[in-house]
């Protein structure tokens, strides 16, 4: 079976909103494919998704949760409206447009 390359549609400090469950988030990491264990995607297998596609961490909004989902899974979010997320600060120093900037990293 070839191995499909798949491109990324969303990218890190981007807004999403989950297909099936509605919820809003933002991007803060993005993996060209799965990473995580053949456990964790079959303990999902109700709705999982292909490996070979981008799965992206998206920290939920009015929650502390982080959650791993698929591109199939997610549609872009374009209200505008900030996410209320305790951890944001860990990943983002600004919201400008409708999309959160990433932090300066020190060398």
């Amino acid at each position: 079976m070839p191995n499909l390359v798949h491109e990324s549609l969303f990218h890190v400090g981007q807004l999403v909103v989950h297909q099936q469950f509605r919820y809003r988030g933002v991007v803060v990491d993005v993996d060209p494919e799965f990473t995580e264990t053949d456990a964790w995607h079959e303990e999902i297998a109700i709705s999982a998704s292909p490996k070979t596609q981008p799965w992206y961490r998206v920290l939920r909004d009015g929650s502390a949760h982080e959650t791993y989902v698929a591109q199939d899974k997610l549609l872009a979010d374009d209200s505008g409206e900030r996410i209320r997320h305790p951890l944001l600060w860990l990943y983002f120093e600004d919201f400008r447009d409708g999309v959160y900037l990433t932090q300066r990293r020190a060398n």
